[in-house]
């Protein structure tokens, strides 16, 4: 056994407007394909309602359920307890501390717009979700 196991998990917290979309797609590839070694967060800054039916139509036809998913509101705690924060090119602000990692992943937005468009941006976030595992998880890359 490593000594690695012994180490938290990292953290990542995926931040938009309204976390119905783009960051819910996102958290949602990273729970599944990072098989709980990493701890995943997703919040904005004006919630909506709920999630963006066109992306949950979209990750189940990769077959991830996002359906019961809800919004979440952003907090300093969850930035605060995330060692990456990645905002989806919406230009939310974050409050930034000292030691994280931060990246804006510059998304097309999927509001208003049905499954045929939001099937690139779900396609796009999960190329970038692999990369982040295996920047995050090199041992299991």
């Amino acid at each position: 056994m490593s000594t690695t196991e012994t180490t938290a998990k990292p953290s990542v917290l995926f931040v938009c407007v309204h976390n119905a979309g783009r960051s819910q797609m996102a958290a949602a590839y990273l729970r599944t394909l990072g098989q709980g070694r990493i701890d995943v967060r997703s919040a904005g800054s004006a919630p909506a309602d709920s999630v963006n039916p066109a992306a949950v139509a979209a990750m189940a036809e990769d077959g991830i359920d996002m359906s019961a998913e809800l919004p979440k509101v952003l907090t300093t705690e969850a930035v605060q307890e995330s060692d990456v924060v990645i905002t989806m090119g919406c230009g939310d602000a974050c409050p930034i501390f000292p030691g994280k990692r931060y990246e804006d992943w510059k998304l097309e937005d999927p509001a208003g717009q049905g499954v045929e468009a939001v099937r690139p941006i779900r396609d796009d976030i999960k190329v970038r979700i692999q990369d982040l595992i295996a920047d995050l998880l090199p041992e299991h890359a």
